[in-house]
């Protein structure tokens, strides 16, 4: 085990033998961390459970106090997986007693000042780019990407390979697959290039396509086309987005008014 002489490590923590903790860094109460993992110059991480082969560059912050005014020092934590990069003054927030835990999956990028708020449930490979912020609750499912300077509102979800672009603001739930845009955020196609990327089958994508353009047809109402497409028998891709759809509670994002071309964005 490597800790410079001016890092903190509370008598409560528990660290692997082969991590390294840098200068300035404090490792506070209640912190287990993994094999392998990097705490880099003046990081601050408590009551929290990193796996092993995290990267925490400097400055940042994980496991720290929820930004909740109700929160009144109860016991919760942070859980991150394994093999995350955690860049220079980001801010991973424990939970509160809505849920006692943040989750972080594993295989994420966080840039530069971007921000996850408490009780956030983060699936594997997210890409949050620098100044971006989820609020409290959000769910964000595998591979996604947000871009810089997007905020995120209480409670939505983010399916997966989902894409959203540079200073959206987003305040309803974006289904997996797609791409949304602006301010307030519109869906603005599928995210077809990353699904090719993904390995999606040519078949697969024209599907999703053509649900996409079904679901968002003009004169029809959403919750009649996700039954048409049900009772056609949709391929795996196309049942989870119509799931994801059904089990929303705060509204999805739509296209722009009369736009339901997913061919025009991909």
């Amino acid at each position: 085990m490597s800790i410079h002489p001016t890092a903190v490590v509370h008598p409560s923590a528990r660290l692997d033998p082969s991590v390294e903790v840098g200068p300035g860094a404090v490792i506070g109460p209640e912190t287990i961390i993994g094999a392998g993992c990097l705490i880099g110059p003046h990081c601050v991480v408590e009551h929290a459970t990193l796996g092993h082969s995290n990267r925490l560059i400097a400055g940042c912050y994980v496991g720290t106090p929820p930004q909740d005014l109700k929160y009144a020092g109860e016991p919760t934590r942070l859980i991150m997986g394994d093999r995350n990069t955690v860049r220079e003054g980001v801010t991973l927030s424990r939970g509160t007693t809505a849920t006692r835990e943040t989750r972080i999956g594993s295989g994420c990028l966080f840039m530069a000042l971007s921000h996850v708020a408490h009780d956030c449930r983060v699936g594997d490979g997210l890409i949050m780019a620098n100044a971006s912020g989820l609020a409290g609750h959000v769910h964000v499912g595998d591979n996604v990407i947000i871009s810089t300077m997007i905020g995120i509102h209480q409670f939505v979800r983010i399916g997966r390979l989902a894409m959203i672009s540079a200073g959206a603001m987003v305040n309803k739930d974006i289904p997996p697959f797609c791409m949304a845009q602006g301010d307030r955020a519109r869906l603005r196609g599928l995210n077809a290039i990353g699904l090719r990327r993904a390995g999606f089958s040519a078949t697969a994508i024209r599907a999703l396509k053509n649900a996409y353009i079904e679901l968002f047809r003009p004169g029809l109402r959403l919750e009649d086309a996700v039954a048409r497409l049900r009772a056609a028998a949709p391929t795996p891709e196309v049942a989870e987005l119509l799931d994801f759809i059904a089990a929303g509670t705060r509204g999805i994002l739509r296209p722009r008014s009369g736009a339901a071309n997913a061919e025009d964005e991909s």
